[in-house]
């Protein structure tokens, strides 16, 4: 099978090394980065060294920069790795591919003036429909998309610790190549249908990963961190359930199973802004701290947003915002949240 990664950040290296890796499927495998200067540094040195340089390259892993239309023509199936800010970009560049093309990116689009951010299918769905303006209102049958999410990070899976995702599409197909792309003796890949439910659960437990971060930074104890995940869920679930999403996807990998990895894990970039927070740093140096991207930080907000237009009360998101703002203490958002009427739990 021929596999491109378009995005040589820690997640599409991490699982371009993982698909180049599996000897029995015998994968051609190429690694794309925009960055010519990283191409040659990676293809020298035989690892990326920015993002994970604990982990060398199979010799069989291809790496690539410049322009990259000839390498998708031949491909079985193209993965965007990009960060949620550049799938845009990228899916127009894939217009005419006839491969099923997924993305790995989590999170929400940042929201323009009057308007609501999106997920990655939302966004795939606008393309197309702007494509059809232009094409005499004929719909064009476009390619065909899904996204591969789950709890996952990027160092374990290079490193080929045992590892569950889940690949989200529409299409049998589109879920069948991400199965067959990735699936191998230290990666299981689930299929699911609920592309909506997948991305949210992909988006939210960032933000709900900055927030235990925050709970555990104050020490304010293992009861308090449980009960911040479980109402984290239903606020999750909420909102999923509200774009159309099933219920039940939030008690699978994309939902419970991401969430508890990204709120609990030490090597959780979004828990550990929550925990520099907590000990009185500002978000710039917290950020700056990280030498990655921290997608919880920049769709909170979008997250809140689309919530509030939905009708839904997501409290602990709204003081995540708040917090990142600078309008609000880590203590003061401890406050606020306990502080709550009573209810009943929905």
């Amino acid at each position: 099978m021929n596999i491109i990664v378009l995005g040589a950040g820690a997640w599409g290296t991490a699982l371009a090394i993982s698909a180049a890796n599996n000897t029995r499927a015998a994968h051609r495998v190429s690694l794309w980065s925009r960055d010519a200067a990283q191409a040659v540094n990676m293809q020298s040195q035989r690892c990326n060294a920015k993002y994970l340089p604990q982990v060398a390259f199979p010799e069989s892993l291809q790496i690539a920069s410049g322009d990259f239309s000839s390498l998708v023509k031949t491909a079985d199936v193209v993965i965007i790795g990009t960060p949620m800010s550049g799938l845009r970009g990228m899916l127009l560049q894939l217009a005419d591919v006839t491969c099923p093309v997924a993305w790995l990116c989590k999170g929400f689009e940042a929201a323009e003036a009057g308007s609501v951010g999106l997920l990655g299918h939302e966004i795939y769905a606008q393309i197309a429909v702007n494509q059809a303006k232009t094409t005499q209102n004929t719909l064009k049958t476009g390619i065909k998309i899904g996204v591969l999410s789950g709890p996952s990070f990027a160092l374990e899976v290079a490193k080929g610790q045992p590892t569950a995702l889940v690949a989200a599409s529409d299409f049998a197909e589109v879920r069948d190549a991400m199965t067959q792309a990735f699936h191998s003796p230290t990666l299981r890949v689930y299929g699911s249908s609920d592309v909506a439910g997948v991305e949210v659960g992909g988006a939210v437990k960032n933000v709900l990963a900055i927030a235990t971060g925050l709970c555990d930074g104050l020490q304010l104890g293992l009861n308090a961190r449980a009960a911040l995940i479980t109402r984290g869920l239903a606020e999750m679930t909420r909102l999923g359930v509200a774009l159309g999403a099933d219920i039940e996807t939030f008690m699978g990998l994309s939902g419970l199973g991401d969430l508890v990895l990204t709120a609990t894990g030490d090597l959780s970039r979004n828990r550990k802004v929550g925990l520099l927070l907590a000990q009185g740093k500002t978000l710039s140096e917290a950020v700056a701290s990280l030498g990655h991207v921290a997608e919880g930080v920049y769709c909170a907000r979008t997250v809140s947003q689309r919530a509030l237009s939905l009708g839904l009360d997501m409290p602990i998101t709204q003081c995540v915002v708040k917090v990142l703002d600078g309008t609000l203490s880590a203590k003061q958002a401890v406050g606020l949240l306990m502080g709550r009427d009573a209810t009943e739990e929905l």
